[in-house]
């Protein structure tokens, strides 16, 4: 019978319980400040289980530094999850006050992404976020498959790795400072599992016991699949116990069960359902444990990491709240110092050097070329930020999920250990994507369609990527991408085929229909400096076709060959593929066309497109953009018209409505972080308001400049950006647009 139900019928236990326990604190304040005969090594050992709690663990931080404060010592600690790896950095001999201020140096929105940030994938990989904007992960390496976590755990695996390097080569966790043991779950044998560095390193351990099902992909290890320690021992009561302790203190931060109200949605009944399926096995360790710690941690849930200091605050505020049954463990000063003494005898120091270095999880070409990329950073100084930086580069070309590192001994010499996990599911990845945009009922796209990119074809670094895509718009293309020699310079065939239907606007209203198909071939030279730049020289062939399909067109129906050479640099170095909060983007190019049908001379043309994303708050970003193309004074081939109109091209005219042989487009605006949506969904919520002017003239001294303006909401989802806006132009016009995916 649960222990509140017992106090309701028998009004007078809480007050015999309050004597009783009283009365054990008496003696046990009497053994603990006994003369000489009750030393340190007499008095009782006191061990701390640590509960899990996502971002509510931080309160764990509070309540050891109100225990180090009143001079209570830990003699064993045990951990889940986020106890799990509080407890390690404690155990390890940090005090509350260093991982307080460890913590705060924590960008935890980049720890706990999926992936690199978008600065530091390779080049390639931005193109295919820009051109497939759906952010599900898929692969083919066992038919389509997905992995089977949301994150595999490269950004949390590395701070794993920073926290326990003195220490990752320990095969006892009895050596660290205090004897430590985290928690995980078997998920093929439907049991607990208790990590003590037994075949098990520390960092992987603490990766283990924090893998939660379905958003941290499962840690793998000698025939095991181990998850979250949550799922059968939230709270370690007798894991602390078995080390040997004398008094048991639990601290436990779950999520409390929810009331009727907070039911009302998917996401409550889910939460809920986790915390009913746990509950037995939680209270089961709290009637185990002699004193019970439960911070009152309001409303703030698992993901609010940015709640850090107040978390920290209210798990100090709930230890102090159990000061009458804790002060009687507390040592004498001199005692306390011989205690911290002792513990800190037994701590370890960043090495700071570890030679020779390895690289275990992949073999061959890739093997090769992570040990050189990483020497450096190595040979002589251990550089763990140029490290850590490198190895999330890596990870960010593709074909692996998550690098890390760790201490390993040869002969008694340390050495670094490179730790590569390669995708389960990819290669080849699978980029889908998900296209609408509309206004109006003349005025709307829809296309699907993927990409497949099968990598190290026939040398390391060599990519065979195939486009698909299918709707409003049809294009097919191959490519394959060959670096020379394993240098920054590549070569690049690839053939193409699309075909769309384009409108021919006037004054607002649909005039005719056409429709366009091309297919040709191209090869490129280039280069790329992997990560921001790439420059590209080719010869393309081009086989066009233009003929209406509704009324009649301002040019004549033609078909015929294009034959052009291009030279073209895009750089890249903003922060995000779609929404981006800061950095410049300049795609730019100078084209001459040695034929084209419609018109029977040679024509030169080059065109610059750029934005640039300036923070000036946490929150809030401007930006500018510009756009200039032109055709250097003669009248383009109706083929390579420039065009204005639709999204973020004067937003408040039909898409391509204004086509001609040189363009102008320039605007800027503000972009303001307004919310933030469930992790699994997507990411942030803007409101934006900008304005554009611009348009296509055939001579410069003809611009007739038209303006828009334009306000709404933007969200950062899994499925790409959707936008709603309003748009207005100078003129009249007025559009409501709804954008799902890449803008046309």
């Amino acid at each position: 019978m649960p222990i509140r139900t017992i106090a309701r019928r028998h009004p007078l236990l809480p007050v015999f319980s309050k004597t009783l326990f009283a009365g054990i604190a008496l003696l046990l304040a009497f053994v603990m400040t006994a003369p000489q005969g009750f030393g340190a090594e007499s008095r009782s050992r006191i061990g701390l289980a640590l509960s899990g709690g996502g971002a509510r663990g931080l309160a764990h931080i509070g309540v050891l530094k109100w225990m180090e404060e009143n001079r209570i010592p830990v003699d064993r600690l045990a951990g889940t999850s986020m106890g799990g790896l509080v407890g390690a950095m404690y155990a390890e001999g940090m005090t509350p006050a260093e991982m307080e201020a460890f913590l705060k140096t924590i960008d935890w929105d980049e720890v706990l992404l999926p992936e690199p940030t978008y600065e530091n994938i390779a080049f390639r990989r931005k193109q295919d976020k820009r051109d497939y904007t759906v952010d599900i992960p898929l692969g083919l390496r066992h038919g389509l498959s997905v992995p089977n976590g949301f994150n595999p755990g490269h950004g949390v695996g590395l701070l794993f790795d920073r926290i326990t390097l003195p220490y990752s080569a320990l095969t006892n966790f009895d050596e660290l400072p205090i004897p430590f043991r985290c928690v995980a779950t078997d998920l093929l044998q439907a049991e607990s599992v208790t990590l003590d560095g037994r075949g098990m390193a520390l960092p992987q351990a603490l990766r283990a016991t924090m893998s939660i099902p379905g958003v941290f992909t499962p840690l793998e290890a000698k025939g095991t699949v181990l998850a979250d320690g949550f799922l059968m021992k939230n709270i370690p009561t007798d894991v602390v116990r078995d080390m040997g302790a004398d008094v048991v203190i639990a601290v436990d931060v779950g999520t409390p069960l929810a009331n009727l109200e907070s039911l009302n949605s998917i996401a409550g009944v889910l939460e809920q359902s986790i915390t009913v399926m746990t509950i037995e096995y939680d209270r089961r360790a709290l009637r185990s444990a002699d004193i019970v710690i439960a911070p009152d941690l309001q409303s703030y849930t698992v993901t609010d990491y940015l709640a850090a200091e107040k978390l920290i605050q209210l798990g100090y505020d709930g230890a102090a709240q159990k000061a009458a049954v804790l002060r009687p463990f507390a040592l004498s000063e001199e005692a306390w110092k011989e205690h911290l003494a002792a513990r800190y005898a037994r701590k370890r120091s960043v090495p700071q050097s570890l030679s020779p270095a390895k690289v275990v999880g992949t073999e061959g070409r890739a093997q090769h070329e992570v040990e050189l990329r990483i020497r450096k950073y190595t040979r002589e100084k251990l550089d763990l930020p140029g490290l850590e930086t490198e190895l999330t580069k890596i990870t960010g070309e593709g074909r692996f999920d998550r690098l890390g590192y760790q201490e390993f001994l040869t002969d008694s010499t340390p050495g670094l250990e490179i730790r590569a996990h390669q995708k389960t599911y990819a290669p080849p990845l699978v980029s889908p994507t998900l296209d609408v945009e509309g206004s109006n009922v003349h005025d709307f796209r829809f296309t699907t369609g993927f990409r497949v990119t099968a990598m190290d074809v026939l040398t390391l670094g060599s990519e065979w990527r195939n486009d698909v895509r299918v709707g409003s718009d049809t294009f097919l293309q191959t490519e394959f991408y060959q670096p020379i020699a394993q240098s920054k310079f590549f070569f690049a065939p690839r053939a193409f085929f699309q075909k769309t239907a384009r409108d021919i606007i006037l004054s607002d209203t649909l005039s005719s229909t056409f429709t366009d198909q091309r297919y040709g071939g191209a090869v490129d030279l280039g280069y790329t400096s992997r990560y921001r730049n790439e420059v590209r020289v080719g010869y393309q062939i081009t086989q066009a076709r233009l003929k209406p399909l509704i009324g009649n067109l301002s040019f004549p129906p033609f078909e015929g060959y294009s034959d052009q050479v291009r030279l073209g640099w895009i750089f890249d170095g903003q922060d995000s593929a779609t929404i981006p909060s800061r950095g410049s983007r300049i795609d730019s190019e100078v084209v001459h066309i040695f034929r084209s049908p419609d018109v029977n001379y040679a024509f030169n043309q080059a065109q610059v497109r750029s934005s640039h994303f300036i923070p000036i708050s946490p929150k809030g970003s401007i930006f500018l953009i510009g756009s200039i193309g032109t055709s250097f004074g003669d009248a383009a081939a109706p083929l390579q018209f420039f065009s204005l109109g639709g999204p973020y091209r004067l937003d408040a005219y039909n898409l391509d409505e204004f086509l001609g042989s040189n363009y102008l487009l320039a605007g800027g605006g503000y972009r303001r972080e307004i919310g933030r949506l469930p992790q699994l969904i997507g990411k942030k919520v803007y409101a934006t308001g900008y304005y554009e002017t611009g348009n296509t003239f055939l001579h410069w001294d003809q611009i007739d400049l038209k303006h828009s303006f334009s306000g709404g909401v933007i969200a950062d989802t899994i499925f790409g950006p959707v936008s709603l806006s309003a748009n207005v132009s100078a003129d009249g016009r007025f559009k409501l647009r709804f954008a799902l995916g890449r803008p046309y």
